[in-house]
């Protein structure tokens, strides 16, 4: 979803977009593009061990595996770099009937950064500056990543499912789903690097039902060999270049912004409240033999 700026802003650099459409036409996972069957599920193969698991079934955030910002808590925050209209809160972040819904809302407020249209919801599995020296509160390197849930629609509506590195710097990242509320049938993939100092982006968008209309599985495979991301257990897109994938610990954040460079703002017809809903998230990694 984005990368830090020098004044500890997330900015989302602009993806290269390297396989557009497959090839103009190949690019709907309804059949026109065969792609590699997607190996067992880590739930089903017992090379895999799950790690980490919440599945929302408690009435409060978990906040042994949850905080509620970026690492730049200053009771809520924001991503200026991205000039994004909301400003995230605790109080946004609502549990319930097993699952969270991070919840946006048209309510101006007043904040440490400035005054902001809107507020939204944040989890992450990170840590706070304010929090000193903690360990995050899970970070991993390499393994298989699921989030189960529902997007919102919306002109200006931006969910995200992402990974970045423990040691609080822009890259690399792994967006394992990025949506923009205006073309909830298209899903958004990238990957954020570095190489030989200098900034490198890659990206896939690829046409695919309404996200918004039902519960899906986002996921990415994350090892030294390959970056494969998956939508309800299907492959969607891989990079196998093992020469710049990350071999840094992550942690995983999930997101409901609102408008900024990339969306654009809000309409008369964005519906408020927007609800992002999370069923579970899982994460297994390989069993060393």
């Amino acid at each position: 979803m984005a990368g830090r700026s020098p004044h500890g802003r997330l900015i989302r650099p602009i993806a290269l977009v390297l396989v557009v459409l497959a090839i103009l036409g190949g690019a709907s996972w309804l059949g026109q593009r065969v792609l590699p069957t997607h190996s067992p599920h880590p739930s089903t193969d017992a090379t895999w061990k799950l790690v980490f698991e919440d599945q929302f079934d408690a009435a409060e955030l978990d906040g042994s595996r949850w905080t509620s910002c970026y690492w730049w808590d200053r009771g809520g925050c924001t991503n200026l770099g991205n000039n994004e209209l909301q400003w995230y809160r605790r109080g946004n972040v609502v549990p319930g009937n097993g699952s969270v819904t991070l919840e946006a809302r048209e309510e101006p407020v007043d904040t440490s950064e400035g005054a902001f249209p809107y507020t939204s919801g944040l989890i992450a599995t990170g840590r706070t500056d304010a929090e000193g020296e903690r360990e995050d509160r899970f970070s991993f390197t390499y393994g298989y990543v699921e989030v189960r849930a529902r997007l919102p629609r919306g002109q200006g509506l931006w969910p995200a499912i992402w990974l970045l590195p423990s040691d609080h710097v822009s890259r690399p990242e792994i967006d394992i789903m990025e949506m923009l509320g205006h073309a909830p049938d298209v899903l958004e993939m990238h990957y954020h690097y570095q190489t030989n100092g200098q900034n490198e982006s890659q990206g896939e968008d690829r046409k695919v039902a309404d996200l918004s209309a039902d519960w899906h599985d986002y996921a990415v495979d994350w090892s030294p060999e390959a970056i494969v991301w998956y939508l309800d257990g299907r492959e969607m897109w891989r990079i196998d270049e093992p020469g710049i994938i990350s071999d840094e610990a992550m942690y995983l954040i999930i997101n409901l912004a609102v408008g900024g460079d990339w969306p654009g703002a809000p309409d008369a017809e964005t519906q408020f409240p927007a609800r992002f809903e999370i069923d579970h998230v899982r994460i297994w990694q390989r069993q060393e033999p």
